[in-house]
């Protein structure tokens, strides 16, 4: 759902993709925790999420070409901010380390996931054919084909999603194959990640939604700069 609301609107501009971009850091930073088996976490939580607003923000705020300069100082600062968290925390050494871990994780995911907003600048092309290749990739790994089988299907199903997408907006067939491919791969990573405790309901909506498409977005953000 992310996934086809973030490629319908990418042609509108950066602001309408900030709005599903929210979204998706939302359930990033949240999914995370919850993946890892920390549950209630708000603190975390909120932090990696601001982390990911403001990640946002500056791409907003600054030239396209500062993008990769506002995601790596928001990493920076952030993960400072994580480090001062947990000193000032009262458990045990075991669980500040397991929570410092998972922190540092999800606030890393939650602002490289802006990587889209980024990518819109330089080419909503790239968006719309990564978004695509990364929605049709999870679907596909879904089907109950052995994993071998279903890793090779999807990676070629979204390679395919890339090539029809990319005819639909105008990118080249190769660039567009090569988006789709690199997307795909990337989804079915976050997807295996987030496979560690899929049968929980809440992961499946949370990280398992958004993990495939905060894992693609230095890869579209990479190939939409090289297009634009």
């Amino acid at each position: 759902m992310l996934a086809g609301l973030l490629a319908a609107t990418a042609p509108l501009g950066r602001p309408a993709v900030a709005v599903v971009v929210a979204v998706l850091q939302a359930v990033t930073a949240a999914g995370w925790f919850r993946l890892n088996g920390m549950w209630p976490a708000r603190q975390g939580i909120a932090l990696a999420y601001a982390g990911g607003l403001a990640a946002s923000i500056g791409l907003l705020a600054t030239e396209p070409a500062h993008a990769p300069t506002v995601l790596i100082g928001t990493i920076g600062v952030w993960l400072l901010l994580v480090v001062i968290l947990q000193l000032r925390s009262h458990a045990s050494a075991d669980e500040r380390l397991y929570g410092l871990t998972a922190a540092v994780a999800s606030t890393a995911l939650t602002v490289l996931a802006a990587g889209h907003l980024a990518a819109v600048a330089e080419s909503s092309d790239a968006v719309v054919v990564g978004a695509a290749a990364v929605a049709v990739a999870v679907l596909v790994r879904a089907l109950p084909l052995p994993t071998a089988a279903a890793v090779v299907v999807a990676l070629a199903a979204a390679t395919g999603a890339g090539v029809g997408a990319g005819q639909l907006t105008g990118t080249g067939t190769s660039t567009a194959a090569l988006l789709g491919f690199a997307a795909g791969a990337c989804a079915l990573i976050g997807h295996r990640v987030a496979s560690y405790d899929y049968p929980s309901r809440f992961v499946h909506m949370t990280a398992g939604v958004a993990l495939p498409l905060a894992a693609a977005a230095p890869v579209v953000y990479v190939i939409g700069r090289a297009l634009g």
